[in-house]
């Protein structure tokens, strides 16, 4: 097989570096495979369905744990690998999966051009579960069925599969994850040919027929056309103004993020990609309901997320993330809370000259009261006069001053 079919993947040790038996203990010596869902379902396919003998796969496990697994590269329809065994010289393993015919593939490839999300989404290292599902309903199976892992070893261990061979078979998982394409070169197409045969099967080879050249219609004038469309008098229909669709009952979860992890060689948490794509979806809503704000500053923009992780631990990991402390972020989540852009430029903001008479009227009903700049201080109340010309009340707790609730005209009715 030529060198450009294959597709190398390095193990954690390489050839020649502590040969011999794996150790008992060290790092991976516990770490689970299939990070992602079709890593995991390759798994499931060996262990339940491919009849494969658990006590070998359990054995396996261990060695693909400890780094037995020198080497391995994926090329279609076989798995070539070098394990580490128990003597000096380690085994040559291959593992081989049943290839697609022609007929099967161009079934396949029918099925993954249907929509170009699926085409873009194995691009950006993805693999769509409907596209196993599609592709299964159609009576085929990118995963592994019975009788279909075919293994083979030098090693002296007659057992099919030998723990070499299963080891081999769990770090497939890996060269999943990293690359859905592998899954796809198992069943006997590289990468570089199914792109092919997708852009064909999306854009066509042939060449695009000419327009017809038609003369285009006299037409009306845009003022007369306009001006009929008003006219109480004319005799022609009316054209109703269509109807905006009225936006969900509440925000939604893009369905795409329940079931699609990201690759893991792109150091994105799925946690941290739910909360953004949760966030996003509310924005969204928002924006389609008419009430939202896109205009938000780096600042504003922390404390509205920071408002909804208010009572968790989420806030503190936010706090982290931004670089400031936990207290300092949960004073400006709760100022949003309450008030908004507004409340939080009354909590954040540098204090302003404000109007004396305005300070006055606070006096009026804060007895013994101090004033400074745009703040009147009576023991641990303070109000504060927005650039807003709004009235804000804090109450001072363990040394901080926060916002106690939505602002007012007046500074009577806050007190």
């Amino acid at each position: 097989m030529a060198d450009e079919d294959r597709t190398p993947w390095q193990g954690w040790r390489r050839k020649g570096e502590d040969a011999g038996l794996p150790a008992a203990k060290g790092p991976g010596s516990r770490r689970s495979f299939g990070a992602t869902w079709w890593g995991r379902a390759w798994l499931e396919a060996l262990e339940q369905r491919a009849r494969l003998d658990p006590g070998r796969l359990s054995r396996g496990r261990s060695y693909a744990r400890r780094g037995s697994v020198l080497e391995l590269t994926v090329s279609p329809g076989e798995v070539d690998a070098v394990v580490q065994g128990s003597r000096v010289t380690p085994y040559q393993v291959t593992v081989r999966i049943r290839a697609f015919s022609a007929d099967e593939w161009d079934a396949v490839l029918d099925i993954v051009s249907a929509q170009i999300g699926r085409v873009a989404a194995l691009l950006d290292g993805e693999l769509p579960p409907e596209v196993v599902d599609d592709v299964r309903a159609a009576g085929l199976d990118l995963l592994p069925g019975a009788g279909e892992v075919l293994t083979n070893c030098s090693c002296p261990d007659f057992a099919v599969p030998c723990k070499h061979s299963a080891a081999v078979c769990y770090l497939v998982a890996d060269a999943l994850d990293d690359d859905p394409f592998a899954l796809l070169l198992l069943r006997g197409r590289r990468k570089d040919e199914l792109l092919a045969a997708l852009r064909s099967r999306r854009g066509g080879t042939a060449e695009p027929p000419a327009p017809l050249r038609t003369p285009a219609p006299a037409g009306i004038p845009a003022i007369a056309a306009f001006a009929r469309h008003l006219s109480t008098t004319s005799s022609a229909p009316t054209v109703p103004v269509p109807v905006p669709p009225r936006p969900l009952a509440a925000p939604g979860l893009p369905a795409a993020v329940k079931v699609l992890d990201p690759p893991r060689s792109s150091g994105v948490d799925i946690r941290d990609l739910l909360a953004l794509a949760t966030d996003a979806a509310h924005r969204a809503w928002e924006l389609a309901s008419g009430d939202a704000n896109l205009a938000l500053t780096f600042e504003q923009d922390l404390a509205r997320r920071a408002a909804a992780l208010l009572g968790t631990p989420d806030l503190a990991d936010l706090a982290h993330r931004a670089g400031m402390s936990a207290r300092q972020l949960t004073t400006w989540a709760t100022a949003w809370q309450h008030a908004g852009p507004g409340g939080l430029a009354a909590t954040a903001d540098t204090p302003h000259d404000a109007d004396p008479e305005a300070l006055t009227e606070a006096l009026a009903v804060l007895p013994n009261a101090t004033t400074e700049t745009n703040r009147v201080t009576a023991g641990k109340v303070q109000l504060r006069l927005g650039k807003d010309d709004l009235w804000y009340r804090f109450n001072q707790s363990f040394n901080d001053w926060t916002l106690a609730g939505p602002p007012a005209a007046s500074p009577q009715d806050l007190v």
